[in-house]
């Protein structure tokens, strides 16, 4: 099946509609062996996906070594790469956080464990409330004119503050934000619907949504039991733990995957869809313990979800939030 490329907010910017993140997986071989996860890597690239994201926090810096081996020899200019900075690398001080030393100094840093010359997209990983919003946009404009940003964008922020820093960037007359990277999926939609959708579209911002399949509970893995290996079984976390023991959650997903199966496809193919089908939604971040759930997600590619299809998902889901430009 043919990769879909969708324009990363107002920009120029080509980006796959299904890319691959190495949270939770990369660089930490307590999850995935080294050279599984470059074999990962490879297949999501011989598949046409060309966006592929990462942070210095995750494995701290790990992960960003791992991507960084697995795409030596591969032509640079034919992918997207992008990284975050805002959690604390260390115990010192200044090692966290927005502000202009430790922002560039983390770009560099992260250069340095990618192998490379620059990152296509720098996201603010998180708001800074001890950082003046100024200071962090003059340092990434900065970093853009030296040539080692290319674009920037902002992950987890709320509309006011999203509103805030675009202005800000505008006022200054630099390069402002075209991405959030936030999470969104079936189950869970208030980050987006009905909250900063209608911020980022008027801004000329786009999405890139991390954790479209709520952590696995929409490919429809949890709904009898808790397979041997999976996440529930490795990720000691409490919040997640509670997801998927909700019996709520577990049947809305147990008759969105008699859906999927009417409609012969995946409970986890359809999620996919049902995600990038939000009007300001440029890509979904997936991640992949092995190849094969690579070739699996990509089958999110082929799915058709007419209205009748998503009226009858919405009657199974029946948490659309107040506001939806959806």
């Amino acid at each position: 099946m043919e990769m879909q490329y969708r324009k990363a907010g107002n920009s120029g910017l080509n980006i796959s509609a299904i890319s691959l993140g190495a949270w939770l997986t990369y660089g930490d071989r307590t999850n995935v062996e080294e050279d599984i996860a470059i074999r990962c890597i490879h297949t999501a690239i011989d598949h046409g996906v060309n966006f592929i994201d990462v942070a210095d926090a995750y494995a701290n810096g790990a992960a960003e070594e791992t991507v960084g081996r697995a795409l030596r020899g591969k032509e640079r200019h034919k992918l997207v790469i992008s990284t975050k900075a805002f959690f604390p690398m260390s115990s010192d001080v200044n090692d966290r956080g927005l502000s202009r030393k430790h922002v560039i100094e983390s770009v560099n840093r992260s250069l340095k464990r990618l192998h490379m010359d620059y990152v296509d997209i720098f996201f603010c990983h998180r708001f800074d409330p001890e950082t003046p919003v100024e200071e962090t946009i003059r340092a990434i404009s900065d970093l853009i004119s030296q040539g080692k940003i290319l674009y920037w964008g902002t992950s987890m922020w709320t509309a006011p503050q999203i509103e805030k820093g675009a202005a800000i960037a505008r006022g200054l007359g630099v390069y402002p934000p075209i991405l959030e990277q936030c999470l969104y999926n079936m189950l869970d939609r208030h980050q987006v619907e009905g909250n900063i959708d209608s911020t980022v579209k008027n801004n000329g911002i786009g999405l890139v949504v991390y954790s479209p399949l709520a952590g696995g509970m929409l490919t429809g893995k949890y709904n009898e039991s808790v397979p041997e290996g999976s996440r529930a079984q490795t990720l000691s976390n409490e919040k997640f733990q509670k997801q998927i023991a909700d019996q709520d959650r577990l049947n809305r997903v147990r008759a969105l995957t008699k859906l999927a199966q009417e409609l012969d496809t995946t409970m986890s193919a359809m999620a996919l869809a049902w995600a990038m089908k939000h009007p300001s939604v440029n890509s979904v971040i997936t991640g992949a313990t092995k190849p094969s759930q690579i070739e699996a997600n990509l089958a999110a590619l082929k799915v058709n979800l007419t209205d009748e299809i998503e009226t009858r998902i919405e009657h199974i889901l029946a948490n659309r939030p107040e506001g939806s430009v959806r």
